[in-house]
């Protein structure tokens, strides 16, 4: 029994000491890159980085969303709007990203993007519906990651994606778990590409953070609006009853 019990604290002086040498030291000048700062966990992550010390660059869509953020953190905090459906809007926060880590590199950058998606059948999609997503929350994110690689690598920095794990569940039609999916298998190919350059490539999955409220009034109206454009012919297939129920 003795001899589990020092085994036993032996591990966990063992596991500390693991721990401990793996921490970031020395974070003052460290700059990360951290996208769709605007939401719930965008903005929390973005103020607790900045707390620790981090030179933290957030990505917001609106410009009431950075002033807010800007608002309720340190003066070396900086704030840039993104639109992840444009390449124009992504090459300029490039060139600022760049600019701010004035030949450092980056040491960091976590993507994230949580924009509204269509919760319908699939048949009562157009393609449209799954641009309005996918050219966010997948394509824009590894356009995005693509043209900050060569700071990650100059840094030997870490790219961190965060995806919801509700997306993983493919239980609804349209492009959100199209792009969650899509973000793991570029995530688990990037991983493998930029070991070569010291380069850490993540993915963290917070199913039971509360990244916002599902608000049902919306979602029912969208689903009415999916519902009157449909041709009459996919009325008739799926029937009143399906809609009501």
């Amino acid at each position: 029994l003795h001899i589990a019990i020092l085994a036993s604290i032996l591990s966990l002086i063992i596991y500390w000491l693991i721990r401990d040498s793996h921490r970031v030291r020395n974070l003052s000048g460290k700059h990360i890159f951290i996208t769709d700062c605007d939401t719930r966990l965008g903005k929390s992550l973005a103020k607790w980085l900045d707390k620790r010390g981090f030179c933290v660059i957030a990505a917001c869509a609106t410009e009431k969303g950075g002033q807010e953020l800007q608002s309720c953190s340190s003066l070396s905090l900086k704030t840039v709007n993104l639109n992840l459906a444009d390449s124009n809007s992504i090459a300029r926060v490039v060139a600022f990203v760049t600019k701010e880590t004035a030949g450092k590199g980056l040491f960091g950058l976590v993507s994230n993007a949580e924009g509204p998606a269509p919760v319908a059948p699939t048949d009562w999609l157009r393609i449209e519906d799954f641009h309005s997503v996918l050219d966010v929350s997948l394509l824009g994110l590894i356009e995005i990651t693509l043209k900050l690689l060569p700071l990650l690598k100059k840094a030997e920095g870490r790219l961190v994606n965060l995806i919801n794990a509700k997306g993983l569940m493919a239980f609804v039609g349209g492009g959100y778990s199209l792009s969650k999916w899509g973000m793991e298998a570029f995530s688990d190919i990037l991983r493998i590409e930029m070991q070569h350059f010291g380069v850490k490539v993540s993915i963290v999955e917070h199913g039971f953070f509360k990244a916002g409220v599902v608000n049902s009034d919306v979602i029912e109206r969208d689903l009415l609006r999916l519902w009157n454009r449909l041709t009459p012919e996919i009325r008739d297939s799926y029937g009143e009853k399906y809609f009501l129920e």
